[in-house]
């Protein structure tokens, strides 16, 4: 991954954070894209300590105009693109009958329309260096979670769109890679929004028994190089896409058992 320039959106917190100073210790050149414009320059100024290549643009992926600059960051600063990281996203947590249609709205405007946005512009480069286009997912995108319909439903969609792409490009070796992450420890709960639109807060999950950030982007960064299609992570997550296949009516019982047991559950 030597010199590969490598585009992160979401990249101020959690896998995307970890992502950018993981392909950055490999020698990659990272493009990084968020919304907080005075955590981007923190990042990209830790990377240049540590002695790595790195541009930034502050990015809201629901933009279509801000994905395209964050695009075009990159190809000023380093001329190609080698690999598009989707990785920003929310999340949510309330029953469906209880969320605004705004809310949902919004969950697809950024997990969704960010993805197809920034891979619209950055495709036409990406195919020419024969490179990588990865969309972090969900086990969400697979089963339906509860209190997170918004969330599944983003998440289902990025899914259709990613193997889409794939075949479409079976000629072009373009490698697509889908990878799915079981509950990981990132911030993307503390900002999941209520049935409201408001900020939930506090995480409802224990986020010490959970994978954190840094193993799941050293996986990624494995699943990239070998260019594999997909990607499952966490003993968990591996679980359910297994019971899912062969006993979905059983597993959607679990789950709702078990998250059920969240603190504050909306649903018991």
């Amino acid at each position: 991954m030597k010199d590969k320039v490598v585009i992160i959106t979401g990249a101020t917190s959690g896998i995307g954070k970890a992502l950018a100073f993981e392909y950055a210790s490999k020698g990659s050149k990272i493009v990084i894209g968020a919304r907080n414009h005075n955590k981007l320059i923190e990042i990209a100024e830790d990377i240049k300590l540590k002695g790595g290549d790195v541009a930034f643009a502050q990015t809201d992926v629901s933009s279509e105009q801000d994905c395209k600059n964050l695009i075009l960051t990159a190809i000023e600063r380093f001329g190609k693109i080698d690999i598009l990281i989707n990785n920003a996203g929310i999340s949510m947590r309330a029953l469906f009958e209880n969320t605004q249609i705004d809310v949902l709205q919004k969950l697809m405007d950024v997990n969704f329309w960010g993805t197809v946005y920034c891979t619209k512009y950055a495709l036409p480069y990406v195919l020419k260096e024969k490179g990588s286009i990865v969309g972090i997912s969900s086990i969400g995108g697979i089963v339906g979670l509860p209190a997170r319909s918004g969330y599944s439903a983003s998440k289902f969609a990025m899914q259709g769109f990613l193997r889409c792409l794939r075949v479409e490009n079976l000629k072009n070796d373009l490698h697509v890679l889908a990878a799915l992450p079981g509950f990981t420890s990132s911030n993307i709960r503390n900002s999941a929004l209520s049935g409201d639109g408001s900020q939930q807060g506090e995480s409802p999950r224990d986020e010490q028994k959970m994978m954190s950030a840094e193993a799941a982007a050293e996986h990624i960064y494995r699943a990239v190089k070998k260019r594999k299609n997909k990607l499952v992570l966490t003993r968990e997550g591996k679980i359910i896409e297994i019971l899912n296949k062969y006993f979905p009516k059983w597993l959607d019982r679990i789950i709702y058992r078990e998250m059920a047991k969240e603190p504050d559950s909306p649903f018991k």
